[in-house]
């Protein structure tokens, strides 16, 4: 299977395709529609992603054009107590929306699209990398504690929130790596 990983660019027909795949994955892994307070960053692609200069989306197609992976990396935005003393909007970036379609994973694209958006932190300049997931996605704990990430607070919600953080190792980049039209052969 080809694949070929794009940044997202400010296209309608594109912005909608991504907010569609995202929302169908989001109906499939967690069973519920849109929230205005948790998707205002699929709503609002162009702001949230594409628009600021330390922020990035980036979509995985097969060659029939089908997206079946994305990842967005943007400055840290939230204002969790908690964090307050520890991330900041100027040293920490954020995950979100790493999605992988069902008959696709298990075959390295996670992975991939993460370094991806690890690489983008690293040239942004960014210190370390924040997510959260949520103990009940099958795999979810397991796939970002090998990406290099530890917890920082597990929430013992009724979402079962697990945040995590990363420190970003300087990362010697290969300049070529700037262009991410390319196939990856999986």
């Amino acid at each position: 299977m080809n694949v070929i990983i794009k940044e997202l660019s400010n296209d309608s027909k594109q912005i909608e395709d991504v907010q569609t795949f995202l929302f169908k994955m989001i109906k499939k892994e967690f069973g519920y529609d849109y929230v205005p307070e948790w998707h205002q960053d699929i709503v609002r692609l162009d702001e949230y992603y594409i628009n600021p200069e330390r922020n990035n989306f980036f979509v995985a197609y097969l060659e029939t054009g089908e997206i079946i992976a994305t990842i967005g990396i943007r400055a840290y935005d939230k204002d969790f107590p908690e964090f307050r003393h520890l991330y900041s909007m100027d040293t920490t970036s954020s995950i979100w929306r790493l999605f992988v379609d069902e008959r696709c994973r298990r075959c390295g694209l996670a992975s991939k699209m993460f370094y991806i958006a690890e690489n983008f932190a690293n040239d942004a300049e960014y210190d370390n990398i924040y997510l959260h997931t949520h103990k009940n996605l099958p795999g979810a704990l397991e796939f970002w504690t090998k990406m290099g990430f530890v917890v920082s607070l597990d929430s013992n919600d009724e979402l079962l929130t697990v945040h995590m953080d990363k420190q970003i190792q300087e990362l010697e980049i290969n300049p070529q790596a700037h262009d991410f039209r390319y196939a990856v052969k999986l």
